[in-house]
Formats: C-alpha cells, structure tokens, sequence
C-alpha cells in the first residue's frame, strides 16, 4: 500500500480549497425565474382523481390533492394542490397519500400562498441515503484512496457545472472548453488518485496527449459522417431558451470527447502503474523491455475497455433500438440514421483513444522511470 508523503497531503489540501472555492464561484445563471414562487416540500395527505382521464397506459387531466408544507416560510401550512397530467409516461406521475413530494408555492404580494402546483416527488432525502452508501463503501474499500476518489468525483462534478456548462451558455466554443476542461480534470484527478509522483506524471502526459488527439479525431469525424448537435437530449430546447447562437454541432464534439474521458484516464494510470510495479521488481529492466511490458499491459485494458465503452452506448440507447426492431425497420435504415450514426461515432472515436493513450503513456513512463536511475 502507498502511504501518503508530505507532497500528497498538501495537494490534497490544495485540491480540498479548489473544489471549495468552485462551489461558490457564480454562474451568472442564479436568476430567479419564478419571482413569486418558491419550492417547498410537502408531505400528501389525500388526493382525488376524479378529473384524472385514463385511455389505456396514459392519464390526462389533473389530480388534486391536500398537502402539508414541510419546508420553508410556509412550513405547516395545508392547503389544496394541483398535479397536471400531460399524457406522458416519462414526465406524469401520481401521488398517493402519505407520501413526500416537491411542490412549486406561488404567493401574492403579501406573501401568502395563491396556488400550489405539485412537480415531482421529493427523492433528495432518498438520493443522500445511496451517495452516503457509495461514500461509506468507497472508504471501506480504498480507505484514504477512496476519500480522495471522493473528492475527485465532486470536482469533477463542480468543473463541469460551475465552468463548462456556464461558459458554453455564454457563447463559448463547446468543444475547446470541453477539452480544456477535461484536461484540467486529468491532471488534478490523477495527482489525486495516484499522488504526487512520476506514476502520476507519466499517466497525465499520456491522457493529455491522447485528450488533445481525440479531439481531433473527435472533430474530423462529427465532420465526415455528417452528424448535427441537434441529435442531444434536450438540444432543441436550449435553442428555444433563448441560445440560438449556441454551436450544438460543437458541444456533440465535446460530449464525445468528456464521454472517452473517464476511460483514457482509467487506462493511463492502470498502464502507468504496471508499469512502475515492474520497474521496481526488475531493477535491471531496459527502457525498451520496461516498454513492451506497458504495452503488454495496455493491450488487455484496451479489449475490455472498448466493450466497456460499447455496452455504456448501447445501454443508453436501447430503447430506440428495441423501437427499430419492434417496427422491422430495415437493418440499413437503422445504421444510416443520424441517432445511430452518432453513437457509433462516439464508440469509435472512444474506442480509438484507448488504443492511442497506452503507446503513448508507455511512451512518457519509459522515459520518466529510467531517467532518474541512468
């Protein structure tokens, strides 16, 4: 096991301000739409479907049910509220008694409550209970490397919504911020991770290098096969949001280059470290056998990465598939389609980071780990 040394505990404290300094650092995007409203929990205490309009699967109309605020100004107050219903499978829901939800409280000028709208049910309470399960067996598990696995999990979460996602409103090129934001993630996860030393050194020059390839690969291919932005969940309705500039073609660019992110560095370090292992068990080791040996290494997290990568793409989009095969929609018709060519893109283009990002981390790691003995 790998003890800590001075250089990794003040990077972690360093790394500990950083993440601090991002949860209050604004995104110009702290508005508040609803001037006159305020979300509150609410435990259910009745309902009534009587207006609720079912045809098969799908309900329509409003559920109306009495509800307590739990939270907020109005905590204790009970008073009517209303539940849309839409039709929609994935956005409806129902409510039965006994149960917590988040409600939207509207208020007049005097602050007292006019409407109460009912958005979804309440799961923060639920949702703390599984990450304090994730937390508790990350620390069982990897002890001190799990809390710091930790604290690399919600930087990278606060990078990626205080920075790459305010500044791509903002009119920012998607695809440069993404890869920079990336790399700014490599770096200070791997140091974390692994500590501050050559293993760490040798796997971020691999993983950048290979971040800064993929983006080229990454734009080339958007280009060739023809795929548009607008393939993006929800891409659509950031235009009509009032983002009509907003480069979509470029930010499915970026998309592709955060997906393979997480995989070029869970292969560099893997690599990196191998090969560090084999360098300190075989003293007398070449810089080119200490090579081979990385590759050795790299070939097999290669083969299981790319189905990795392959079934997290496929499990995604699985649905849309079963939806072709139940319509017998033509082998070709699925394969030219802009949803499916987009995905094959993004398994290849992550596929072929993986096989740049061990040659080149067995490249920088040769070199770091015999300099220092020669």
């Amino acid at each position: 096991m790998i003890k800590p040394n001075r250089k990794d505990l003040i990077f972690t404290l360093v790394f500990l301000i950083s993440s601090i300094a991002l949860v209050f650092i604004p995104t110009g995007f702290e508005r508040d739409i609803y001037y006159n409203a305020v979300g509150a929990e609410a435990l259910v205490l009745e309902t009534d479907e009587s207006t609720v309009i079912q045809t098969g699967l799908f309900r329509q109309g409003e559920q109306r049910c009495r509800v307590r605020i739990l939270s907020g100004k109005h905590k204790g107050y009970e008073g009517d509220a209303v539940n849309l219903l839409s039709g929609s499978l994935k956005d409806d829901k129902m409510f039965i008694p006994g149960e917590k939800a988040w409600t939207l409280v509207e208020r007049d000028g005097d602050d007292n409550v006019i409407f109460i709208n009912m958005i979804d049910h309440y799961r923060l309470s639920k949702e703390i209970v599984l990450a304090l399960i994730l937390v508790s067996a990350l620390i069982a598990f990897s002890k001190l490397r799990g809390a710091r696995t930790i604290l690399s999990f919600v930087f990278a979460f606060l990078l990626i919504w205080k920075i790459l996602i305010p500044l791509t409103l903002k009119g920012y090129n998607p695809l440069l911020v993404s890869s920079a934001v990336l790399i700014v993630m490599t770096i200070f996860t791997l140091l974390l991770i692994s500590g501050v030393n050559r293993r760490a050194l040798a796997a971020i020059l691999g993983s950048v290098s290979a971040v800064i390839l993929t983006f080229i690969i990454s734009k080339a291919m958007t280009s060739y096969l023809g795929i548009h932005g607008s393939v993006l969940e929800q891409s659509e309705s950031l235009l009509y949001s009032g983002f009509m500039d907003l480069d979509l073609t470029s930010l499915f660019s970026g998309v592709v280059i955060l997906s393979a992110g997480g995989a070029i560095m869970d292969l560099s370090i893997d690599v990196s470290a191998a090969m560090w292992e084999v360098k300190e068990h075989a003293k007398s080791i070449t810089g080119r056998e200490l090579f081979k040996s990385g590759m050795e290494v790299g070939r097999a997290g290669v083969g299981t990465q790319c189905t990795t990568l392959l079934l997290a793409y496929m499990g995604s989009f699985l649905t849309v598939m079963m939806v072709y095969m139940a319509q017998s929609t033509p082998i070709l018709n699925i394969l030219t389609s802009k949803s499916i060519a987009s995905e094959i893109l993004q398994t290849v283009v992550g596929a072929l980071s993986l096989i740049l990002v061990t040659p080149l981390t067995c490249i920088f790691a040769s070199f770091i780990f015999k300099k220092k003995e020669n």
